[in-house]
């Protein structure tokens, strides 16, 4: 196996603290070292949400150590591909990035039963993006 990640994802969500980072803990745990991950927040949070710490520990993937980042232009120039989740017009564009946008209800002040139809629609969304970049032609 290559020791070169296939691509470099970045996730960014406002305050970096459920959904890039769910879908960020999703990447890397399917993905293992195939896929370079980064997550970042145009104005971070203080922790990561407990509730979506908690709906993620139930399906085996551990994002409890993690720490919200502030979203910073040398993140998205080393990303191939940058996934905003809500964070409006402060994601900065480059050409030659693909840019998706996943319209996800934002976790922010729900229970755990509330986030749980999140990650899960973020773990479909992940797998679908793995699927994606396994497909591409070799550079």
């Amino acid at each position: 196996m290559s020791a070169t990640p296939l691509a470099s994802v970045l996730f960014v969500c406002v305050h970096n603290a459920g959904r890039s980072q769910m879908a960020a803990g999703f990447l890397s745990h399917l993905a293992g070292d195939r896929i370079e991950v980064r997550s970042a927040g145009s104005i971070p949070g203080e922790q990561v949400n407990p509730a979506a710490v908690e709906a993620m520990r139930e399906v085996g993937v551990d994002i409890a150590r993690r720490q919200p980042k502030l979203l910073t232009t040398e993140a998205v120039r080393a990303s191939d591909y940058v996934i905003t989740m809500g964070c409006g017009d402060a994601c900065p564009v480059f050409p030659g990035k693909k840019y998706l946008d996943w319209a996800l209800e934002d976790p922010a002040g729900k229970g755990v039963e509330s986030v749980r139809p999140i990650r899960d629609e973020i773990k479909a969304r992940v797998e679908k993006l793995i699927s994606e970049i396994d497909a591409r032609p070799e550079a």
